[in-house]
């Protein structure tokens, strides 16, 4: 279980919304640094949760 904020968790998250692969650059979301997949949270599956 990955601590919420961590980069773990926001990958877990990433990948349950169907998102393997950063969207412009095309590489493993694991190559990325923590604040890198937190703005891409907040923009591809946050606003989706969001009414």
């Amino acid at each position: 279980m990955a601590y919420f904020g961590s980069k773990g968790w926001y990958i877990k998250h990433l990948k349950d919304a169907g998102i393997t692969k950063h969207p412009e650059e095309l590489r493993k979301l694991e190559l990325y640094k923590t604040y890198v997949l937190r703005n891409l949270y907040f923009e591809l599956v946050a606003k989706k949760e969001t009414p």
